[in-house]
């Protein structure tokens, strides 16, 4: 995955900052996406430096060899009072074992429950804990093997869906793997019709789990 690619994907903003370790010393993740993250830890760091990050996930290690893209002083002293406090934002370069396999499942975890927590704000569409049945459901049918991408954009009052050799989210819809259930994607873009912006982020978010697994294959 270039450089350029890193830029299409989005990050989840953590309600809690999940805890985990650089290189051994203790830092806070901010935010995180399937390449990469956000984090604020003690010391500094240049664009470049690499180090290796790593947290735990249900009782298992996610553990990624990471390239600093920018950092930033944020706090002179810190909480040690000696430190500074830096926020750095990272790429994932290479994942260790099963880490990325790992983070997908966390991600679609949060991102299931934030957007079962909208269902509110979806005028009824979204019935209780159907966040979470969505992510369960796609990538169900990958026993299909299809290749490519289908992407669904909001046009007026309909949708457009257009096969695609490209994984990139549009601004006014989503791109996932071509092989996904049809009823699942229709509940998707009902959803994404009843979401506010930051609602329609996520489920951007959630298609890019779905478009990686082909990037992947």
């Amino acid at each position: 995955m270039g450089s350029d690619d890193r830029r299409e994907f989005q990050r989840l903003r953590l309600a809690k900052p999940i805890l985990g370790l650089m290189n051994g010393q203790s830092a806070l993740v901010l935010d995180i996406g399937v390449a990469g993250a956000f984090l604020e830890h003690y010391g500094t760091m240049t664009e470049g430096d690499r180090f290796t990050l790593s947290f735990r996930w249900k009782g298992q290690d996610v553990e990624f060899l990471c390239e600093v893209a920018r950092s930033a002083i944020v706090r002179t002293p810190g909480g040690d009072g000696q430190s500074s406090v830096s926020h750095s934002g990272v790429r994932f370069v290479d994942a260790m074992g099963e880490s990325r396999e790992r983070l997908q499942d966390m991600m679609a975890t949060f991102v299931g429950k934030v957007l079962a927590a909208q269902k509110a704000n979806a005028t009824g569409v979204m019935t209780s804990g159907s966040g979470d049945e969505i992510l369960a459901q796609l990538g169900e049918a990958r026993r299909l093997r299809s290749r490519g991408f289908v992407s669904y954009r909001l046009k007026g009052d309909g949708w457009w869906r257009v096969p695609t050799s490209s994984p990139q989210q549009p601004p006014d819809g989503f791109t996932v793997a071509a092989y996904e259930d049809e009823e699942e994607l229709e509940t998707l873009c009902r959803a994404y019709e009843a979401s506010d912006e930051e609602g329609r982020r996520l489920i951007r978010l959630v298609s890019e789990l779905s478009a990686l697994s082909v990037r992947k294959r």
